[in-house]
Order: structure tokens, then C-alpha cells, then sequence
């Protein structure tokens, strides 16, 4: 016999999910920002991990409701897993090579990111969900350029801030963002309309490569 949950009650499990997320992300950013804000005179490119971090806390906050979200603990361990780690990355170290290296990539980064979520508008969230397909801006080159964004500020941050810390968080971090995007894609293939996208746009991170 499957047990079915009762659609209230998963209204209802869902809104406190949804709630208790985004309070544990704003704590989570706060103390990332307090970590951080110190070392911005003599490094003031980390401001740009911070800006890459607060525009997904930002629009987590500002997003819309989904038609279908995903309730696997797995899932919902992995989404919060790649969202939260590079919150926990440090400022520290010598540049790997000239900081303007590092930074340019950070920036590269940032801007994809900012082009993602402005094609995406309130079509965000931790868990994969189902908020609408969309294939505008970005998303007509590759299926999550979002996340190709972070990659890239992780990258950059890396080089500038080259501690074991930062690469075994962020090395986690990617691995969980790439275990998100299967969730995500698993969700979203039972919508026809992003079924057919899927088609047309074959990569989701790297054109050509994955």
C-alpha cells in the first residue's frame, strides 16, 4: 500500500520548511558577512563573494510558489548543502597569482550569476522545485549557468584566498551543487515544457562538456 500525505498537511509542511529555511539562510549570511566585512580594506575583492552570497539569500527570500517541490530528505540535504558550504569559506593566504586574475574571474562570475537570476526573477529556491521553466537571457546557452556563475566566484575566491579550508568547502560545495542540479532536473523533466527545453539546450554546465 503507498501512503499518500494528506494535501494539507503537505501545504502545511511545506510553508514551515519554507520559513525555517529562510530564517536559517539570513543567520547563516549574517555571520558569513561578519567573517568577511574585516578583511575588505586590505582585500576588497571579497566583496564580491559577499554580493554573489547575498543575491541568492535575497532572492530565496523574494521567491514565488511552487507547483511541485521535492520532500526527499536527501534532496532538501544536498540543496542545503550546496547553498550553505561557501558561506563558511575564509578570507586568508597568498594570492596564488596577480589578485587582478582572481578577480576578474570572481567578477565573470557575478555577472553570470546576476544574468541567471535576472532571468529567473522569483523562479529560485534551495530545494529542487518546480516554479516554472525557463529558457531566456543565460539559459538559452546551458541549463544552470546560475550555478557555472558560483563556480566561477568560488574559483576566483580560491585564488585569491588559497587556503585547504576554502578548497575542501568549496570542492564539497560543487559536488553538492552538481548532486542539486540532477534533483532539480528530476523535478523539473516532469514539466512538458522544460522536457522539450532539455532538448534543445543539451549541457548544464559547461557547453560541450556536461
Amino acid at each position: 500500500m503507498t501512503n499518500v500525505m494528506d494535501p494539507k498537511v503537505e501545504r502545511r509542511l511545506q510553508r514551515v520548511i519554507d520559513i525555517a529555511e529562510r530564517l536559517f539562510l539570513v543567520i547563516l549570511f549574517v555571520t558569513f558577512v561578519a567573517r568577511l566585512s574585516h578583511t575588505i580594506l586590505l582585500r576588497p575583492y571579497n566583496i564580491l563573494a559577499i554580493i554573489s552570497e547575498g543575491m541568492g539569500v535575497y532572492f530565496i527570500m523574494m521567491r514565488r510558489s511552487a507547483s511541485a517541490v521535492t520532500l526527499r530528505p536527501l534532496d532538501w540535504f544536498m540543496a542545503l548543502m550546496g547553498t550553505t558550504l561557501p558561506m563558511f569559506a575564509r578570507a586568508g593566504g597568498e594570492p596564488l597569482m596577480p589578485t587582478a586574475i582572481g578577480t576578474t574571474i570572481m567578477f565573470a562570475g557575478l555577472m553570470l550569476t546576476i544574468w541567471a537570476k535576472a532571468s529567473l526573477r522569483q523562479s529560485f529556491g534551495i530545494a529542487a522545485a518546480n516554479r516554472g521553466p525557463v529558457s531566456e537571457g543565460p539559459y538559452r546557452g546551458i541549463r544552470h549557468p546560475m550555478y557555472a556563475g558560483y563556480i566561477l566566484v568560488y574559483v576566483g575566491f580560491s585564488l585569491n584566498n588559497p587556503l585547504l579550508w576554502n578548497a575542501a568547502i568549496y570542492g564539497a560545495g560543487i559536488a553538492f551543487q552538481i548532486a542539486r542540479i540532477m534533483a532539480e532536473e528530476r523535478i523539473l523533466t516532469q514539466d512538458p515544457k522544460y522536457a522539450d527545453y532539455r532538448t534543445h539546450v543539451r549541457h548544464r554546465l559547461v557547453p560541450g562538456v556536461f
